[in-house]
């Protein structure tokens, strides 16, 4: 029976979708605790990457808004599309030590600043009394901690993650501070991206994908892994999945050789010539006994004419019988043997991307809390609706994964139910419920 990559990664499901759910769930938590109820005037807002054109007011009508943030969606996912060229031409010409740098800049500007601002959002909001100096110095072992965690070699893999989720909670808390108008279409501005980036034959995303596997590396970006991975190649070696074929040398001693898939195919084909040759070479000697029996035969005296008729007759029915078996074997062991060999190297397959586990960039994580988290700024019932449908369409997204076999990107299922989810809930549900509650329709 054909196995299926689901039969293989069904315990790395629940390890994405957890600390999906606990990012999103804190990410919520943290917007209600320190979100001020009334919107921040222009002066007072951040002016980002993501906002760099439009600064979204009260005043202005609805086709400004929207106006201004298509351009600001617009000017974010080219500096994302034109940071990840450069990044994938980095990687391509071997600038790893570059990258693994800046990344380490990135988390520990990221742990420091972002999250140190938090930190002291949260200590202000809750009146914690703490020091300025036990502030630092916790503020600076939690940022060299994680930077070590997430780059660092003999870190326990359950540390790691939980920086990872931390990372992009920080991150996302951030971007829930952009204007609405602004959060939703860049929302679906990335997710466009996303799908055209992994998709498309020249998409950045893909490249880098493709790079890396060919050189059996790991993806020069902040990936979450379900687990820990080893890679199969110690070497610069072309990644392949391939048999292990044992033999015995000359000295007597067993040898392993990996075999890759075109080298076992084309031993393939060349024993299957030699099995014809030798069939052949077989044939033609039983015709030759079939020739000299008759010489045997008239040493060894003569029979009845009825006897050698019969006789006759059976070794011709004999010989046309073993004629049409070995026509027909090899045809039949041929297709046992294709059959078998594609379903094994759909089960290596299968098991080779079960020993990579399921990897989920860190930015899924933080778009699909600043979902959530927007959400959370109108009603608890979006969170929930959003919450569902953002799960809904990973589990989705991992179906496709087990039946196209190849990087998929995570954004566009998950991130288009929750936006259609959060409208029709806010604008359809929400009022149904409400007006049902208040008249004692439902309670």
């Amino acid at each position: 029976m054909e196995t299926s990559i689901m039969d293989f990664i069904g315990q790395d499901l629940i390890g994405v979708m957890s600390p999906v759910s606990i990012c999103m769930l804190l990410v919520v938590l943290l917007v209600y605790a320190l979100t001020p109820s009334s919107p921040l005037p222009v002066i007072s807002q951040i002016r980002t990457a993501a906002n760099l054109v439009y600064l979204e007011s009260a005043t202005d009508t609805t086709a400004q808004k929207l106006e201004g943030a298509l351009l600001n969606a617009l000017v974010f996912v080219i500096f994302i599309a034109i940071a990840t060229f450069i990044l994938v031409l980095l990687y391509y010409y071997n600038c790893t030590n570059f990258l693994k740098n800046y990344m380490r800049f990135s988390v520990f500007f990221v742990l420091c600043t972002m999250g140190g601002s938090i930190f002291l959002s949260i200590i202000q909001h809750f009146s914690i009394p703490i020091d300025s100096v036990t502030c630092f110095i916790l503020l600076f072992n939690f940022t060299i901690l994680g930077v070590l965690s997430v780059f660092g070699g003999g870190i326990p893999i359950f540390l790691r993650q939980c920086y990872m989720v931390a990372i992009g909670i920080i991150t996302a808390a951030w971007f829930t501070k952009l204007p609405e108008w602004t959060t939703w279409v860049l929302l679906v501005a990335l997710a466009l991206y996303d799908l055209v980036a992994v998709l498309a034959p020249g998409g950045p995303l893909k490249l880098l994908v493709e790079l890396a596997s060919t050189r059996d590396e790991e993806l020069p970006a902040l990936v979450y892994e379900a687990r820990p991975t080893v890679s199969r190649n110690l070497g610069n070696q072309r990644t392949s999945l391939g048999l292990l074929v044992g033999g015995v040398s000359d000295s007597g001693s067993v040898e392993l050789q990996a075999v890759s898939q075109q080298n076992l195919d084309q031993h393939d084909v060349e024993h299957r010539h030699n099995f014809s040759y030798t069939s052949v070479e077989v044939e033609n000697l039983r015709n030759e006994e079939v020739e000299r029996s008759p010489l045997v035969g008239s040493s060894q005296g003569r029979h009845s004419s009825s006897s050698a008729s019969s006789e006759f007759s059976t070794v011709i029915g004999n010989r046309e019988s073993e004629i049409v078996n070995e026509e027909m074997s090899p045809l039949v062991d041929m297709l046992r043997s294709e059959n078998g060999r594609e379903q094994q190297s759909r089960d290596m397959e299968n098991s080779a991307i079960a020993d990579r586990g399921i990897k989920l960039g860190l930015g899924d994580f933080i778009f699909y809390s600043v979902l959530v988290g927007r959400a959370a700024m109108y009603d608890l019932m979006t969170v929930y609706a959003c919450y569902l449908a953002i799960i809904s369409g990973l589990g989705c997204t991992l179906i496709l994964l087990s039946v196209c076999r190849r990087a998929l990107p995570a954004l566009p299922i998950s991130i288009a139910l929750g936006v259609l989810f959060y409208f029709l809930t806010r604008l359809l549900m929400e009022p149904f419920v409400v007006g049902t509650t208040t008249n004692l329709v439902m309670f």
